[in-house]
């Protein structure tokens, strides 16, 4: 972050925070969903005057909050930034828009705009620069507790064109991404606590998983905390954006990790290493998403990959299914067994900065049963020519805890959680001490 932005950056925060509320959380929380058609993660905040619950897709990567201002957007506390203003400065946002027809939310003179995209369909457009409240709950790391708001939150008003691809009834997107105005940096700055957060994605549809904003505890039925038991990584900036629409000379905001190699059953599998970092242009790379619902790979690493796994497969007695769209590889269950971490199948490893530190995925986050005969590997050819060599799907994530701690830009991974016989749906949201 810039360091000439970031005083003023605090001060409007607080002071917005100190208007609303004299109630200081440790740490905020906010459940999130899966949809079962689309495999989105979503959550709900409430925003406005008077407040809303406003339905968002969950964006690891996205650069901060957009809704659709377009329809039934009503609030007294609604505020376009104008041009010129701290806030347009703070964001780089120099282009102004002028307001052709009648003046409300998302359309309004004398307004700074930001680029943005829904990262689902990868359009991508203008939208103005406004801030608005935006309430949450608290959270002592175990229970949910008081509600908290922002007074003036910055977001950006999007047009419901953009909506195009999102679950039933999702108004916008959540950026959890490495920006000055993404919710993590926002909701630190507004209540004084790390600029950390931790995500625990479900893997059920019909129980809840959870974003913590602030540095822990996460504490999951029956009271285990998952933040102390970790492993860390560094984080890497991807110099040129990822973003569908962008400045020229703005870096990613998304989350790139150091993958160095992969293991199928602890042996490695031969791929051109150049791949896995990424080059002046932006290119290569591992980066970690929510908004695709499986990893993908660019194409020589997934021949590679899939080649290996099905010869582990059939030497563990695991034979080949027929293809079952849109999977490309498939076994049949017959010979798999259910274990603690799901089905019995070849271990995957991600190897990180050094051959001690691994990211293991194991047969629950692998492997997606698309019958009770037949079980698939959820992984996908992304091409010869992809932006990111290799992009962590939501499957690979789910019933992981990942702290994405941005102030040292290092992420803290628990492997799956079911080892320790819990998962991210094992938050309790319904107890309010």
């Amino acid at each position: 972050m810039a360091s000439s932005s970031l005083p003023y950056f605090l001060l409007f925060i607080s002071a917005s925070y100190a208007a609303a509320t004299s109630f200081r959380p440790d740490a905020l929380v906010i459940a999130v969903s899966k949809d079962a058609s689309t495999l989105q993660y979503l959550t709900t905040i409430h925003q406005r005057t008077p407040l809303v619950p406003v339905k968002l897709v969950v964006d690891l990567g996205g650069r901060y909050l957009w809704v659709d201002c377009d329809r039934n957007y009503v609030s007294s506390s609604y505020r376009p930034a104008r041009c010129g203003s701290a806030q347009c400065s703070l964001v780089r946002a120099f282009i102004c828009e002028a307001c052709y027809s009648s003046r409300r939310p998302g359309c309004n003179n004398n307004t700074c705009v930001l680029p943005l995209d829904n990262a689902v369909t990868r359009i991508g457009t203008f939208g103005d620069l406004d801030s608005d409240v935006v309430s949450v709950k608290s959270t002592d790391g175990s229970n949910p507790g008081r509600v908290v708001s922002v007074s003036k939150f910055i977001f950006s008003c999007g047009p419901t064109l953009l909506l195009e691809g999102f679950a039933g009834g999702a108004v916008g997107m959540a950026g959890l991404g490495r920006t000055k105005i993404g919710l993590p940096s926002q909701f630190a700055s507004a209540f004084s606590f790390h600029r950390k957060f931790g995500i625990c994605l479900s893997s059920s549809t019909a129980a809840n998983g959870a974003v913590f904003f602030g540095g822990g505890p996460y504490r999951l039925l029956p009271g285990i905390d998952a933040s102390q038991s970790l492993t860390y990584t560094p984080l890497f900036i991807n110099p040129v954006s990822t973003a569908a629409l962008y400045s020229g000379n703005e870096p990613s905001a998304e989350y790139f990790i150091g993958v160095k190699s992969i293991k199928i059953n602890e042996k490695a599998i031969k791929v051109n290493t150049s791949l896995l970092s990424i080059d002046n242009e932006g290119i290569g790379g591992t980066k970690i998403s929510t908004v695709d619902p499986y990893t993908v790979m660019e194409s020589s690493i997934y021949k590679a990959f899939t080649k290996a796994f099905i010869s582990a497969a059939a030497a563990m007695n695991i034979t080949r299914a027929a293809a079952v769209a849109p999977f490309s590889v498939c076994f049949s269950s017959r010979n798999v067994y259910s274990a603690r971490v799901g089905p019995s199948v070849p271990s995957i490893d991600l190897v990180l900065q050094n051959e001690s530190v691994f990211w293991r995925i194991f047969g629950a986050n692998s492997m997606v049963y698309v019958s009770d005969k037949v079980l698939c590997l959820g992984f996908f050819d992304g091409g010869a020519n992809p932006r990111t060599s290799i992009v962590i799907g939501g499957k690979q994530l789910e019933d992981n805890l990942l702290q994405f701690d941005i102030a040292t830009s290092k992420l803290g991974f628990s492997s799956s959680l079911l080892f320790r016989q819990t998962t991210c749906a094992n938050f309790n949201f319904t107890s309010n001490p």
